[in-house]
């Protein structure tokens, strides 16, 4: 509680030091918006001010309720001022220099549905858009994406939090799919938070969050969807922009976005590399064994690090053929090679006998994955909105670890596990458009080929590795999906209605090899299963705000890591392994949420949902080691409530408040015995900042996230703060930030419970948490005309993604 006092109050000093340095004005413009019609004031007018030579952008805002608007702090030169507002015809007015006070007067607005287009007009674009299925964040109207990580803006979009392991969870739950500009990609396909880290925020246009996902979407992802979509705008001529940062926790890393076009052709993507330095921390384990053996535990201390480099790499060809058909190609890349290792203190007792020892274990591991896809589109005369698109995607992702464990107390030994996999994918969509209805349909094939081949050597007295026979497994897994999708979007001038089903085969095919003192045995998997998943969401529009409803199914198929059954046994009393016989689970969401526009943003949702047969992570024990594995035990219910509110306190002043709290219900039997748990989860994430006139910009944001429900316990909390300043120079082209987090605790301790009829088990580890990261983002290039993207194209959401805890 000291801690979170303490931030805030510095957040409210930061504030106070920003309002307290408002720079001397040289001339105010000032007016009032009247509608000709009705002769009233007219609120939410866009006022924009552009520079009377070159047509530039200088300032824009909205009128008041009551009509009335004023800039203020202008340079003493010639301008134009345009009112505009929806449904009414734009007016122009030259701006005279030879008064500190021009006062426009009264303003008549005339209605129309003509709007003029001679006039360009860039206003304040708000940070939240609620569509009839989904909420947007759109980080490029968010001054922080230029000093913090593209992992710190997720914090800031409604529904999303991220804990203390930087896992991501949406509505608290780790069940959702990840995408990348619509569309599964290798660079989030294993833990999307270390690319994320990596990548600085400016890479991102806006990230949607997906709670009602249409029938064109797969079924997967028990929480929703969440799709960043990044920077692909492309002009003719090039442009790209450079960004270096170092972060005293994760290290050096270096960003690049590029466009260039040329005629019909185009590219655009971007590359970054980073390192993470080694940054050793404490750990702590300790199991109480409440039945068999009896006054028995285990008690485990000692510290752990993790270090290595990573680099990755994005890309999107296009030729446009001519103005109705067009190719477009896509390539991703993403390579993480890391170093592993730790020193654990052991003691046992059993009864009246205690033993001590101390055990260490050295790793590496490289992780690596691509995809690429072909994509063709066909427009129609006709109509520019109705389109035929045809797509086939290739990714092949795969890693190797090699681990060498010494367990201070039996004979030394090395784990070797190499998963991977491999897909293709095809598919076929096509939109119909009509006056006020849109028919999309399509189906996709998907082949998809999981493996896993891991065993353990031991090391004998020469010190050589030999086979060990008794620990030698190979897993394969080939899963077939065949689906086919109708969805309808209906649009009045008020309501939008979209509804739609998607029906899906799925077929697998595996088969689990071990070899026990040469003997080999095959366990052989055979399923096949069908579903139909409908989808219903509903929007309201009112003056500046609008209601929606939502419901939708989804299906949680396990992914690679829940069904490999690589025993990880690294640390020899408490070991890890996946389950090859999971299933897939459904869930049922609604949804009901309230927008409003007006000033900022507000966002309202209120969710609940509930599945049967879910995969929880679940904890046992035999003798004294520890086993934690998956299971489809669990039964949850959910109910949320969601809020998000950003507002311009002044024109240069902004906040921004990001909250849930969840009340969840879980039960599940495990190993013959009934577990539930039940209690509240939640977040809030706060942050507000302050712009000079000078290019200088200071903010801080505040961020809780709280222990999370589970079937056997409760996890951490998570707690943090931190401030940030950035310089605009060199006509907005260079960018140089600063961002500090927890400069008042160099660490944060996370700490778990599991607790059962057969055990207590107690875990924290440390985190750091103090870090200084020193940024510089420079922008170059020229740009005229844009480049065509196909609309359409393969998102496998099928698999389940997200936070792996």
């Amino acid at each position: 509680m000291k801690k979170l006092l303490l931030a805030v109050l510095l957040n409210c000093l930061c504030v106070t030091l920003s309002l307290a340095q408002s720079p001397v004005q040289n001339i105010s413009v000032k007016g009032l918006v009247i509608d000709s019609a009705v002769n009233k004031p007219l609120g939410f007018v866009t006022v924009a001010l552009t520079d009377a030579a070159s047509n530039a952008p200088v300032k824009s805002m909205l009128s008041k309720d009551d009509g009335t608007f004023e800039i203020t702090g202008l340079a003493q030169k010639p301008y134009k001022l345009a009112l505009v507002y929806m449904g009414y015809a734009t007016k122009v007015i030259e701006i005279p220099t030879d008064k500190k006070v021009v006062d426009i007067g009264r303003v008549l607005l005339a209605p129309t549905h003509n709007q003029l287009k001679e006039v360009s007009v860039v206003a304040t674009k708000p940070l939240m858009k609620q569509e009839v299925d989904r909420l947007s964040y759109d980080v490029q109207a968010d001054p922080e994406a230029k000093v913090v990580t593209a992992l710190d803006m997720i914090r800031k979009v409604p529904l999303l939090s991220v804990d203390g392991n930087d896992n991501i969870k949406l509505r608290g739950s780790g069940n959702y799919k990840i995408l990348l500009n619509g569309k599964e990609s290798a660079l989030m396909a294993r833990n999307p938070s270390d690319i994320l880290k990596a990548m600085p925020g400016t890479n991102i246009i806006k990230i949607e969050v997906i709670t009602t996902p249409p029938a064109k979407y797969d079924a997967e992802g028990l929480a929703g969807i969440i799709n960043i979509i990044t920077q692909k705008k492309g002009d003719e001529g090039y442009n790209g922009s450079f960004n270096t940062n170092y972060h005293t926790v994760w290290g050096p890393r270096a960003n690049l976005n590029f466009t260039v076009k040329k005629g019909k052709f185009g590219v655009t993507g971007y590359t970054g590399v980073g390192h993470r330095p080694k940054r050793p921390t404490k750990f702590y384990n300790r199991n109480d064994f409440l039945e068999q053996p009896q006054n028995a535990s285990v008690e485990q201390d000692g510290d752990r690090f993790s270090t290595g480099n990573n680099h990755y790499f994005s890309t999107e060809l296009s030729f446009e053929a001519d103005t109705l058909n067009l190719f477009t190609g896509t390539f991703n890349y993403y390579r993480n090679g890391m170093e592993n290792g730790s020193t654990q203190n052991t003691t046992e007792v059993n009864g009246s006998d205690t033993t001590r020892y101390t055990a260490t274990n050295d790793g590496n591991s490289v992780y690596k994955g691509f995809d690429f896809g072909l994509n063709y589109q066909l427009g129609f005369k006709n109509n520019k909105d109705q389109l035929l698109t045809a797509s086939y995607k290739y990714s092949d992702n795969s890693s190797n670890t090699l681990t060498m464990v010494v367990p201070g107390n039996s004979t030394p030994f090395r784990q070797i596990n190499l998963p991977g996999g491999k897909e293709h994918t095809t598919q076929l969509d096509y939109v119909q458009p009509f006056k006020k209805l849109n028919i999309e349909a399509g189906g996709k094939m998907i082949n998809r080929i999981n493996y896993s081949k891991f065993h353990t050597d031991l090391r004998n007295t020469d010190g050589d590795y030999i086979d060990n026979s008794g620990q030698i497994n190979d897993f394969d897994y080939h899963q077939n999906i065949y689906s086919a999708y109708n969805s309808y979007t209906l649009k009045f001038e008020k309501w939008t209605f979209k509804a739609g089903a998607r029906y899906e085969r799925t077929e697998i095919d595996a088969n689990f090899k071990t070899v026990t003192n040469g003997a080999q045995t095959n366990t052989p998997l055979d399923q096949s299963f069908t579903n139909v998943v409908p989808s219903f969401s509903m929007q309201r529009s009112l003056k500046n705000s609008s209601l929606t409803f939502g419901f939708t199914q989804r299906i949680q198929r396990p992914g690679i890591w829940q069904l490999n059954p690589f025993v990880d046994s690294t640390n020899v009393k408490f070991i890890s392994r996946g389950n090859p016989e999971l299933r897939p689970a459904v869930n049922n969401n609604f949804e009901l949420g309230y927008s409003n526009f007006a000033k900022g943003s507000l966002n309202i949702s209120l969710s609940y949902s509930f599945a049967n047969n879910t995969v929880q992570n679940l904890t046992s024990v035999e003798g004294t080691v520890t086993t934690t594995t998956y299971a489809n035990v669990g039964k949850n219910k959910n109910l949320g409530l969601d809020v998000n509110w950003q507002y311009p306190i002044t024109p240069k002043f902004n906040v921004n408040v990001n909250a849930e709290i969840m009340r969840v219900w879980l039960n599940g039997t495990f190993n013959n015995e009934f577990l539930t748990n039940k209690g509240y989860q939640g977040h809030v994430f706060t942050n507000g900042n302050y712009k000079f006139d000078n290019g200088f910009r200071v903010g801080a944001n505040v961020g809780f996230d709280s222990r999370y429900v589970m079937l056997q316990g409760i996890d951490n909390y998570y707690l943090g703060y931190g401030f940030n300043a950035s310089k605009e120079m060199l006509n907005k082209k260079l960018n140089i930030s600063l961002y500090v987090n927890g400069p008042f605790s160099k660490y944060i301790k996370l700490d778990f419970r599991t607790r059962t009829n057969s055990f207590d088990n107690i875990t924290y580890n440390y985190q750091n948490f103090r870090a200084f990261s020193l940024g510089l983002n420079y922008k170059f290039g020229s740009l005229s005309a844009s480049i065509k993207k196909n609309q359409r194209g393969i998102n496998n959401d099928d698999a389940t993604g997200g936070a792996k805890n």
